[in-house]
Protein backbone atom coordinates (compact mmCIF):
# COMPACT_ATOMS: atom_id res chain seq x y z
CA UNK A 1 0.00 0.00 0.00
CA UNK A 2 1.32 3.42 -0.93
CA UNK A 3 1.50 6.17 1.66
CA UNK A 4 -1.94 7.77 2.06
CA UNK A 5 -3.71 5.12 0.00
CA UNK A 6 -6.59 3.80 2.06
CA UNK A 7 -5.14 5.52 5.12
CA UNK A 8 -7.65 5.42 7.98
CA UNK A 9 -10.05 3.44 5.77
CA UNK A 10 -10.64 6.37 3.45
CA UNK A 11 -11.10 5.76 -0.24
CA UNK A 12 -8.94 7.74 -2.63
CA UNK A 13 -10.71 10.50 -4.49
CA UNK A 14 -10.93 9.38 -8.14
CA UNK A 15 -10.57 13.01 -9.25
CA UNK A 16 -6.97 13.00 -7.97
CA UNK A 17 -5.98 10.31 -10.46
CA UNK A 18 -7.50 12.19 -13.40
CA UNK A 19 -5.78 15.40 -12.39
CA UNK A 20 -2.37 13.72 -12.19
CA UNK A 21 -0.92 13.53 -15.73
CA UNK A 22 1.79 11.07 -14.68
CA UNK A 23 -0.83 8.40 -13.91
CA UNK A 24 -0.87 5.83 -16.72
CA UNK A 25 -4.15 5.46 -18.60
CA UNK A 26 -5.27 2.04 -19.80
CA UNK A 27 -5.35 1.62 -23.58
CA UNK A 28 -8.98 0.50 -23.52
CA UNK A 29 -10.14 3.23 -21.10
CA UNK A 30 -13.14 5.19 -22.39
CA UNK A 31 -12.49 8.81 -23.30
CA UNK A 32 -16.10 9.89 -22.75
CA UNK A 33 -17.72 10.45 -19.34
CA UNK A 34 -19.47 7.50 -17.69
CA UNK A 35 -23.16 6.89 -18.31
CA UNK A 36 -24.02 8.33 -14.90
CA UNK A 37 -22.91 11.73 -16.16
CA UNK A 38 -24.94 11.61 -19.37
CA UNK A 39 -26.61 14.82 -20.46
CA UNK A 40 -29.88 15.69 -18.77
CA UNK A 41 -31.65 16.08 -22.11
CA UNK A 42 -31.28 12.38 -22.94
CA UNK A 43 -32.74 11.21 -19.58
CA UNK A 44 -36.38 10.71 -18.62
CA UNK A 45 -37.60 13.29 -16.06
CA UNK A 46 -37.62 10.75 -13.19
CA UNK A 47 -34.00 9.83 -13.91
CA UNK A 48 -33.01 13.51 -14.12
CA UNK A 49 -34.47 14.16 -10.66
CA UNK A 50 -32.61 11.15 -9.22
CA UNK A 51 -29.31 12.15 -10.79
CA UNK A 52 -29.68 15.74 -9.58
CA UNK A 53 -29.80 14.54 -5.98
CA UNK A 54 -26.81 12.23 -6.50
CA UNK A 55 -24.43 15.10 -7.28
CA UNK A 56 -22.09 15.60 -4.31
CA UNK A 57 -22.40 19.00 -2.67
CA UNK A 58 -19.40 21.30 -2.50
CA UNK A 59 -17.81 21.50 0.95
CA UNK A 60 -19.21 24.28 3.12
CA UNK A 61 -16.92 27.23 3.70
CA UNK A 62 -15.50 27.65 7.20
CA UNK A 63 -17.57 29.63 9.64
CA UNK A 64 -16.62 33.29 9.92
CA UNK A 65 -16.74 33.03 13.74
CA UNK A 66 -14.29 30.14 13.82
CA UNK A 67 -10.70 31.33 14.01
CA UNK A 68 -8.36 30.05 11.33
CA UNK A 69 -5.03 28.49 12.17
CA UNK A 70 -3.85 25.60 14.29
CA UNK A 71 -6.54 23.48 15.94
CA UNK A 72 -6.19 20.72 18.52
CA UNK A 73 -9.13 18.35 18.88
CA UNK A 74 -9.28 16.07 21.92
CA UNK A 75 -11.79 13.49 20.76
CA UNK A 76 -14.40 11.60 22.74
CA UNK A 77 -13.06 8.97 25.18
CA UNK A 78 -9.64 10.71 25.21
CA UNK A 79 -8.16 12.06 28.44
CA UNK A 80 -5.31 14.58 28.23
CA UNK A 81 -3.83 15.26 31.65
CA UNK A 82 -1.10 17.47 33.10
CA UNK A 83 -0.02 19.46 30.06
CA UNK A 84 0.56 23.05 29.01
CA UNK A 85 -1.04 23.92 25.68
CA UNK A 86 0.61 26.81 23.81
CA UNK A 87 0.59 28.09 20.23
CA UNK A 88 -2.80 26.49 19.56
CA UNK A 89 -5.35 28.82 18.01
CA UNK A 90 -8.38 26.67 18.86
CA UNK A 91 -8.79 23.82 21.32
CA UNK A 92 -11.83 21.61 20.82
CA UNK A 93 -12.59 19.39 23.82
CA UNK A 94 -14.82 16.40 23.19
CA UNK A 95 -13.14 14.23 25.85
CA UNK A 96 -11.48 15.26 29.13
CA UNK A 97 -8.59 17.71 29.49
CA UNK A 98 -6.68 18.73 32.61
CA UNK A 99 -4.28 21.44 31.49
CA UNK A 100 -3.09 25.02 31.42
CA UNK A 101 -3.72 26.83 28.16
CA UNK A 102 -3.08 30.18 26.49
CA UNK A 103 -4.88 30.34 23.15
CA UNK A 104 -7.32 32.26 20.98
CA UNK A 105 -10.36 30.03 21.46
CA UNK A 106 -11.66 27.04 23.37
CA UNK A 107 -14.73 25.03 22.46
CA UNK A 108 -15.98 22.44 24.93
CA UNK A 109 -18.45 19.99 23.40
CA UNK A 110 -21.57 18.81 25.22
CA UNK A 111 -19.86 15.70 26.65
CA UNK A 112 -16.45 17.35 26.97
CA UNK A 113 -14.83 18.53 30.21
CA UNK A 114 -11.92 20.86 30.92
CA UNK A 115 -10.26 21.32 34.27
CA UNK A 116 -7.44 23.81 34.79
CA UNK A 117 -6.46 27.32 33.79
CA UNK A 118 -7.47 28.93 30.49
CA UNK A 119 -6.53 32.31 29.01
CA UNK A 120 -8.37 32.85 25.69
CA UNK A 121 -10.07 35.45 23.55
CA UNK A 122 -13.28 33.44 23.03
CA UNK A 123 -14.68 30.54 25.07
CA UNK A 124 -17.68 28.52 23.90
CA UNK A 125 -18.91 26.05 26.52
CA UNK A 126 -21.42 23.27 25.89
CA UNK A 127 -19.92 20.83 28.43
CA UNK A 128 -18.14 21.29 31.78
CA UNK A 129 -15.42 23.75 32.76
CA UNK A 130 -13.83 23.88 36.22
CA UNK A 131 -10.94 26.12 37.17
CA UNK A 132 -9.71 29.56 36.26
CA UNK A 133 -10.87 31.13 33.00
CA UNK A 134 -10.13 34.47 31.38
CA UNK A 135 -12.16 35.02 28.20
CA UNK A 136 -10.90 38.43 27.08
CA UNK A 137 -13.48 39.05 24.35
CA UNK A 138 -16.44 36.73 24.84
CA UNK A 139 -17.69 33.84 26.97
CA UNK A 140 -20.65 31.85 25.61
CA UNK A 141 -22.29 29.26 27.84
CA UNK A 142 -24.84 27.16 25.97
CA UNK A 143 -27.89 25.51 27.59
CA UNK A 144 -25.94 22.33 28.39
CA UNK A 145 -22.84 24.20 29.62
CA UNK A 146 -21.60 24.40 33.22
CA UNK A 147 -18.77 26.74 34.23
CA UNK A 148 -17.38 27.02 37.75
CA UNK A 149 -14.34 28.60 39.36
CA UNK A 150 -12.69 31.99 38.94
CA UNK A 151 -14.22 33.40 35.75
CA UNK A 152 -13.33 36.69 34.04
CA UNK A 153 -14.84 37.79 30.74
CA UNK A 154 -15.12 40.73 28.31
CA UNK A 155 -18.71 39.97 27.30
CA UNK A 156 -20.86 37.06 28.41
CA UNK A 157 -23.83 35.20 26.94
CA UNK A 158 -25.54 32.49 28.99
CA UNK A 159 -28.36 30.59 27.32
CA UNK A 160 -31.33 29.45 29.36
CA UNK A 161 -30.24 26.32 31.21
CA UNK A 162 -26.55 27.22 31.20
CA UNK A 163 -24.84 27.48 34.60
CA UNK A 164 -22.07 29.73 35.89
CA UNK A 165 -20.84 29.75 39.49
CA UNK A 166 -17.88 30.80 41.59
CA UNK A 167 -15.90 34.06 41.54
CA UNK A 168 -17.39 35.65 38.42
CA UNK A 169 -16.60 39.13 37.11
CA UNK A 170 -16.22 41.31 34.04
CA UNK A 171 -12.82 42.44 32.79
CA UNK A 172 -12.04 46.13 32.54
CA UNK A 173 -11.89 47.72 29.08
CA UNK A 174 -8.13 48.23 29.47
CA UNK A 175 -7.40 44.47 29.12
CA UNK A 176 -5.81 43.98 25.66
CA UNK A 177 -6.78 41.06 23.45
CA UNK A 178 -4.16 38.44 22.60
CA UNK A 179 -2.33 39.50 19.43
CA UNK A 180 -0.41 36.99 17.30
Amino acid sequence: MKYGEGLFNRARDPREQRANPSTPVAANAPTHPPAAVASAASMPSAQRAASATAVPAAPEPASRDEPAGSKLIVGPNIKLKGVEIDDCDTLVVEGRVEATMVSRAIQIAEHGAFSGKVDVDVAEIRGDFQGEMTARRKLVIHASGRVSGKIRYGKVLVQEGGEMSGDVGALHDAAPALVR
